[in-house]
């Protein structure tokens, strides 16, 4: 069923013209229609025609905004031709990605939250971790939509928080002392070579589609023990490294070691904006990711 007419604006009239409405601007307000019941479950939206000339935008900012909502679960059927629908499990959706979301795992929760950042003209990522490992995956859906046509950020700056590659890592560590370590030249090996790959694949943004592009990596002086998003000012996405013993092989060996499986982490949001503890947490987050790039780390080369 199409939308009633009464139900285009959060007031029934059309808004005023705004030719500088981003899309993030105008998903927040279509989130909020969906969230406040104004558009239902399995409910077609508007035309994309019809919402380019309520929010006085290009169709191309509404069909990101669309994008960006359906990265969220919030619709389905997106595309250039129909309408797109409501998705029908709404609850389902604000489990999901409402304040106060249940945590989840890192590779879950992470991807569609740096897609949904990548529709912003600034994207701003900065990232404390083990190894780049997550963030790299999770990445991938924002340069898709990007090389899709779908969203065009004009900048993009990136900050990543690594441990330095002479430090006495906490983990992954053997479990037995070794005068050897195979276990840091594998976890060395893996920071540089998801680092780099991180760094080519959103540097060809430049060549590509002319994207104003910055990626810079820092040394820490110590194992992080959690791992940390900060996504466009707005959002810290947190989660603990839980330690387990474990055996795997290595170079032909058998070891025992202390270790996370970072990818499976629970990653707990905090939003800009949804109430006191979560606005202070994000603001926190960032004075504390600013303090350790400014003062404590070193520049990080990636090499072997």
């Amino acid at each position: 069923m199409v939308v009633d007419p009464k139900h285009a604006s959060v007031n029934g009239r059309k808004r005023s013209q705004r030719p500088h409405t981003s899309p993030r601007e105008v998903a927040d307000e279509l989130r909020a229609r969906i969230r406040s019941g104004t558009l239902r479950a399995g409910q077609r939206m508007p035309t994309q025609a019809r919402l380019a000339d309520e929010f006085g935008v290009e169709r191309g900012v509404v069909r990101q905004a669309l994008y960006l909502l359906q990265t969220e679960h919030l619709l389905t059927n997106v595309s250039k031709g129909s309408p797109a629908t409501v998705a029908p499990d709404l609850g389902l959706s604000r489990a999901l990605t409402g304040p106060g979301a249940a945590p989840q795992p890192t590779m879950v929760a992470l991807g569609p939250r740096i897609a949904t950042a990548f529709a912003a003209p600034h994207v701003e990522i900065d990232a404390l971790c083990l190894t780049s490992v997550s963030l790299n995956l999770a990445i991938g859906e924002g340069l898709r939509q990007i090389h899709a046509g779908r969203l065009n950020p004009a900048k993009i700056d990136v900050r990543v928080l690594l441990p330095g590659r002479d430090i006495d890592l906490a983990f992954p560590v053997s479990v037995e002392d070794r005068d050897d370590d195979p276990v840091h030249e594998r976890w060395l090996a893996q920071r540089n070579a998801q680092g780099q790959v991180l760094r080519h694949n959103l540097l060809a943004l430049r060549a590509t589609h002319g994207i104003d592009v910055h990626v810079s990596f820092r040394a820490l002086p110590f194992t992080p023990p959690v791992k940390l998003y900060l996504l466009n000012g707005m959002e810290a996405l947190f989660a603990y490294y839980t330690l387990t013993r474990r055996k795997e092989e290595i170079d032909h060996e058998h070891l025992e070691l202390y270790d996370s499986e970072g990818t499976q982490s629970m990653l707990f949001a905090f939003e800009q904006g949804a109430g006191l503890r979560d606005t202070t947490f994000v603001e926190q987050s960032h004075l504390w990711f600013n303090a350790l790039w400014e003062t404590i780390s070193s520049e990080l080369a990636l090499t072997g």
